[in-house]
């Protein structure tokens, strides 16, 4: 925000939209009251460190990091709001004061605050008990996405031109004649419902847009807690086998978890008619897809796909319609992001809605015979596939061994170069550092491995003859 717009705040005074409260060095007891009415209307800001008259008191230096730290730690604790939510905090200086201001988006969800309901109106925030007003939230909700949510501080300047350019190269693989490939960058981004103008006058690109084609950066200065997590645990449960956490574009998000995948999920022979059909394509791509165009992205758990001994699953915090288990043979599917998901359609990477529960049922019995499916609809959705135990030969990749081929390709690269980083070997392998630490720690642990000198400027020595 800009001097010149804080001080039109300042002068124009508490709104629908804007909240002024004075606040030295502790959270004002009705925070959270204010962030759920705004999180229920139609989101705003709260200006800490201003009074009811648009007079600036600032927050005590000395406590502006603590402050920040509480707010965030308040709001991702369900005890005190529910769900969660991310929140961005600016610092505005003005005078030698400074004030935070904390800005709340509208949600797709309804939230409660110490258990109960706020909305905001004219005059403030008030609390809903009746439950026709609540009806009325719930309903007028069922209409919003936030995958629209106009990200006012994002450019088209902050958007990759060859994330644009790979978008465009996948929609024309899927349909040559389709039009949008021939746009310019900016007409294409228009076209594609990725820019908003609302009637109130507001406009820009959505959020959606910056998940598509934004820097790293830019993510995580528009979601600071957006995260992609994929582990195997198969022998190390309480931990994990191997592990990736991303927090990149959507575009890459897809592409890496899907490696992921078919690192450690065998994709067993199977033919359909006279052509051989990747069942492991046919199940998890869409699946994988799910996570991206249905999770809930103003919620701050991440979306993961865990592989374990006995089963496969796929969660991703969401905005619930049915609540409970999703019966197949009565199910009409929803798209909780339409945007996301219209563009994944057009790109080739699903195959339309309700296409991945439906290719689930279809190929499962092929891919893992005994497997079952569940779907299940609730604030975090849950997709999960269970393994018989004679299944896990032909579905999951032997970890055993996995872990000593990599364990060898370790100790070859350290034959080779004993200098190598552990960022080097994690490169070279596909592997996270974790994943380069866990099986370097067992390599020292069966006296394979041996560090001479310090982390920085030492080396590694294979002291087993049985792997020199």
């Amino acid at each position: 925000m800009t001097q010149t717009e804080f001080l039109e705040i300042l002068t124009t005074g508490e709104s629908i939209h804007v909240e002024f409260k004075e606040s030295r060095d502790k959270l004002p007891v009705n925070l959270f009251q204010t962030v759920c009415a705004f999180l229920n209307t139609r989101g705003g800001t709260i200006f800490l460190g201003v009074d009811d008259k648009g007079r600036v008191t600032g927050i005590d230096p000395a406590r502006i990091s603590k402050l920040k730290k509480d707010i965030s730690n308040l709001a991702n604790n369900p005890q005190k709001l529910a769900p969660p939510v991310v929140l961005s905090i600016e610092d505005i200086d003005h005078q030698d004061k400074t004030v935070l201001l904390i800005h709340v988006p509208e949600s797709s969800q309804v939230h409660k605050a110490d258990g109960e309901i706020f909305i905001r109106n004219e005059d403030g925030d008030y609390r809903v008990t009746q439950p026709s007003e609540i009806a009325k939230i719930v309903n007028r909700k069922q209409n919003y996405y936030s995958e629209k949510t106009i990200i006012s501080e994002v450019n088209f300047t902050d958007f990759d031109s060859q994330l644009i350019t790979r978008a465009k190269n996948l929609i024309k693989q899927n349909n040559p004649v389709h039009h949008w490939a021939e746009l310019d960058d900016q007409d294409f981004l228009v076209r594609s419902g990725f820019y908003r103008r609302e009637k109130g006058g507001e406009e820009g690109y959505i959020l959606a847009a910056v998940l598509f084609f934004a820097g790293d950066e830019v993510i995580q200065s528009v979601l600071p807690a957006y995260k992609f997590e994929a582990l195997l645990r198969r022998q190390n449960i309480d931990r994990y086998d191997d592990r990736i956490s991303v927090r990149t574009n959507l575009l890459d998000t897809y592409n890496l978890l899907m490696t992921f995948v078919e690192k450690h999920l065998n994709d067993p022979f199977y033919l359909e008619g006279d052509q051989r059909v990747s069942l492991r394509s046919k199940i998890f791509r869409e699946l994988v897809a799910n996570i991206i165009a249905h999770r809930e992205y103003l919620n701050p758990a991440p979306a993961m796909i865990q592989i374990l001994p006995d089963s496969i699953q796929f969660t991703n915090p969401n905005n619930p319609v049915i609540f409970g288990k999703l019966d197949p043979r009565n199910f009409t599917p929803i798209a909780k992001n339409p945007i996301i998901s219209k563009f994944l359609l057009q790109m080739g990477l699903v195959e339309e809605v309700g296409s991945g529960m439906r290719n689930v049922y279809k190929y499962l019995s092929h891919y893992a015979p005994g497997s079952t499916a569940e779907f299940i609809d609730g604030e975090i959705f849950r997709t999960i596939i269970k393994l018989p135990v004679e299944a896990e030969k032909t579905t999951v990749k032997t970890t055993v061994k996995t872990t000593v081929k990599t364990k060898q390709k370790i100790v070859d690269a350290i034959r080779e170069n004993p200098k190598i980083t552990r960022k080097e070997l994690a490169a070279m392998f596909s592997l996270t550092i974790d994943g380069i630490d866990w099986n370097i720690k067992e390599l020292k642990k069966e006296g394979v491995l041996k560090r001479i000198g310090s982390k920085k400027g030492g080396y590694w020595e294979i002291v087993s003859k049985a792997w020199k």
